[in-house]
């Protein structure tokens, strides 16, 4: 049993630990160096090797012995943690890194699937994860397009290989170094879309396991059996390291090309769950499974679209001129939108406190507006700081949009206003509903309870410290995420109780009212995004 003691030091560890930036950055990895400084001197997990897989987009709700036969049974023999959440907001590569770093938006630096970075580009935004805008901002800001040390550049600190395979180019946030000096950095592979870094290692991949497919299917399967292959087959071919990160393209893509609960969805969830059982066959054929922490964990949850909004012409019809790529450099007062999944940015040009409190009104006005952010103080709306998302690259305003729990035409609960959508009844994510806001988290292996369910409040910010705890490596930064404690064996379940928070903010429109609420829990120093919406209400 862990001690009080132990905890409190480890807590501190968190507490204190300060950043060791890079002077390179993961352009330029730290050379070799005593590795003895980055293990935890205390105590640590069993497991010699831990395995995190995401399938992207998989609901909790979707879980079941017939849907998704081995994360099922991965679940009876471990522990699913029945209240977890992504953070805001509830998009791919704001979780990716959330996951990877343990950090939030506004300590991470990224805020969104694609982002105003006009440094990189003036006139539109830029995708967060594509691999030209992570070396430029890398660049620009001198290693530092993610504002915080990932878990696989720490454990290669500590002197540990590691390996990473994403079907899609999130993976490349998890360990994008090209240049490697130390000996594990070299010794490790990312693997993301068919690409890799460094990037001469996909060249050897093709050669053994083919040409990464080209084409996107539904259910992905091809791509993401291609992926698997790559992990177990390859990168695992001299022994599975100490922490390993496998990313599924489904049911991500499948729910986004026709809906959650829809017979190619259900197919998509299969095809991920065969990917699982890969894995641990993999894992039980070089006899490591039963001295291997694995936890399937997902990126968000997910909705259905029930209705579209144009916000560039209700920016219009306030009198503002509002675009989603600018054909010209822009003049102050000019608003681009960066939609990312159902929330949306707005960068206001030059930052006119005059235009942001117009569109602000004409967003609390607006049918599809669910909870807006601004990143000055405006009345009825939070600001960017409640939602973890005020990063130095912010827009002036964030708007989640509305959603209902009403159920899809194949029964799944939970739908969503999503701007310029092109065909309702597609999937969606992105919002602040319970059905964005909650996502899977399963874990299994020596070091986990057996057949336990945990009902505190946990979230994707916490995989990264608890993954660094079991393995017994320092932190090398302040994490916004927490060990997840509860779940580990031999340690008396706490009595400790979550605190749940509400907030309001309202203001008047003339003949309506305009309301927003937002809901929190914290626990153990981390707070976690539960459910928020707004609406218009009569006076």
């Amino acid at each position: 049993m862990r001690s009080p003691a132990f905890l409190a030091c480890f807590t501190a560890l968190f507490a204190f630990v300060s950043c060791e930036k890079k002077k390179g950055g993961p352009q330029d990895s730290a050379s070799d160096e005593p590795a003895e400084k980055y293990l935890l001197s205390e105590e640590r997990g069993k497991a010699e090797h831990v395995v995190v897989m995401v399938w992207d987009g998989m609901r909790p709700d979707l879980v079941s012995e017939e849907n998704t036969p081995n994360l099922w049974a991965l679940a009876q023999r471990g522990v699913f943690f029945a209240n977890h959440h992504p953070a805001f907001p509830s998009t791919t590569e704001v979780n990716g890194t959330a996951i990877a770093s343990g950090l939030y938006p506004s300590h991470s630096g990224i805020i969104g699937n694609r982002e105003f970075r006009p440094a990189i580009d003036p006139r539109k935004g830029v995708a967060t994860e594509e691999l030209e805008v992570v070396r430029k901002d890398d660049e620009i800001k001198h290693g530092m397009h993610i504002a915080g040390p990932t878990v696989a550049e720490t454990v290669q600190k500590a002197g540990f290989r590691t390996a990473v395979a994403g079907t899609k180019a999130v993976a490349i946030l998890q360990d994008r170094a090209e240049v490697r000096k130390s000996r594990a950095a070299r010794e490790s592979v990312d693997v993301f879309g068919g690409k890799s870094a460094p990037a001469d290692a996909a060249a050897g991949l093709s050669k053994t396991v083919g040409e990464f497919p080209k084409t996107i299917t539904f259910p992905n399967s091809e791509q993401d059996r291609w992926t698997a292959a790559v992990l177990t087959g390859e990168l695992w071919k001299v022994g599975v390291p100490k922490y390993s990160v496998l990313w599924m393209s489904d049911p991500d893509f499948s729910q986004h090309a026709t809906a959650p609960g829809s017979p190619i969805a259900l197919a998509a969830l299969r095809s991920a769950d065969d990917r699982l059982g890969t894995v641990l066959d993999s894992l039980k054929e070089k006899g490591v499974l039963e001295k291997t922490d694995i936890f399937v964990v997902s990126d968000h949850g997910f909705s259905t679209i029930s209705a579209s909004a144009d916000v560039v012409k209700l920016c219009a019809d306030a009198g503002l001129h509002a675009q989603r790529a600018f054909a010209a450099p822009p003049a102050n007062g000019e608003i681009l939108i960066v939609n990312t999944g159902a929330t949306l940015l707005l960068y206001v040009i030059g930052h006119d406190e005059g235009v942001i409190a117009k569109l602000v009104r004409a967003l609390q006005a607006a049918p599809s507006s669910g909870v807006i952010f601004s990143r000055g103080t405006i009345e009825g709306t939070f600001p960017l700081s409640a939602a973890r998302v005020d990063s130095p690259d912010a827009p002036d305003v964030v708007v989640a949009s509305r959603w209902t729990a009403e159920k899809n035409e194949f029964g799944v609960p939970g739908t969503l206003t999503q701007d310029g959508a092109k065909k309702i009844g597609l999937g969606m994510h992105g919002s602040l509903s319970p059905f964005d806001q909650t996502n899977t988290l399963i874990g299994a292996g020596p070091d986990l309870r057996v057949g336990w369910r945990d009902e505190l409040p946990s979230g994707n910010i916490d995989v990264a410290p608890t993954m660094l705890w079991l393995l017994g490596i320092r932190p090398l930064a302040k994490l916004d995420g927490r060990v997840l404690f509860e779940a580990l064996r031999e340690r008396v379940p706490t009595e400790a109780k979550p605190e749940e928070n509400r907030i309001e903010a309202s203001c008047d429109l003339g003949t309506v009212k305009w309301m927003q609420y937002l809901r929190t829990a914290t626990f153990q120093g981390a707070t976690y995004f539960i459910e928020g919406n707004g609406a218009q209400e009569a006076k």
